[in-house]
């Protein structure tokens, strides 16, 4: 769990020191260049250390500079706070993939019920555009306290009531087929 919430700290780095900055100070400018500092500073440190960085990585920091370049430029920050929303879109883009998830499923899942890992796999890709979306729209509302509450509050708050309703989805599959199964075989039996 301590390493979830440390590679979570990790991606939204620059997020959290915008986001603090300018709640502390009310100064785009500041709170975007240093957030946009801190990023290359992070990727920096990341080279340094000799850590493999994916393509996220770069992406990653590539939109904090071109995006925070053009929130310096305008003073708007509105094209800081869409950043998160080219991961949503991204990874959402990347789930679209057909049977993606069965390979980080246990094997009775993927085994047992395949066809409703499938739809979950559309499922998720669905939630991730749809929260990346929202993003912009929370970034576009113009209000920082909006869009940090849909950020920290929401977007998470949807990924774990995902996760608990396919939890309960599978686990319910799963037992009607065990059940369904042992029938069938009581019935050949007789």
């Amino acid at each position: 769990m301590k390493a979830v919430f440390a590679k979570l700290g990790s991606d939204f780095f620059s997020t959290i020191i915008f986001v603090v900055l300018y709640f502390s100070t009310g100064n785009v400018a500041l709170a975007t260049l240093v957030a946009v500092v801190g990023a290359v500073g992070q990727f920096i440190y990341a080279r340094i250390r000799g850590l493999r960085l994916d393509v996220m990585a770069y992406a990653s920091v590539a939109l904090v500079v071109v995006l925070g370049g053009a929130t310096l430029i305008t003073n708007d920050p509105r094209f800081v706070l869409i950043k998160p929303s080219v991961g949503h879109i991204a990874v959402g883009a990347i789930m679209l993939r057909r049977d993606w998830m069965l390979r980080y499923v246990p094997p009775i899942v993927a085994t047992t019920i395949p066809a409703y890992v499938r739809v979950a796999g559309y499922l998720w890709a669905v939630l991730m555009i749809v929260l990346g979306a929202g993003v912009i729209v929370a970034a576009m509302a113009g209000d920082i306290r909006v869009w940090t509450f849909y950020v920290m509050v929401v977007a998470p708050a949807a990924k774990v009531l995902a996760m608990v309703v396919q939890y309960l989805v599978f686990r319910l599959a799963i037992r009607n087929r065990r059940r369904s199964a042992a029938a069938a075989s009581a019935a050949m039996a007789e």
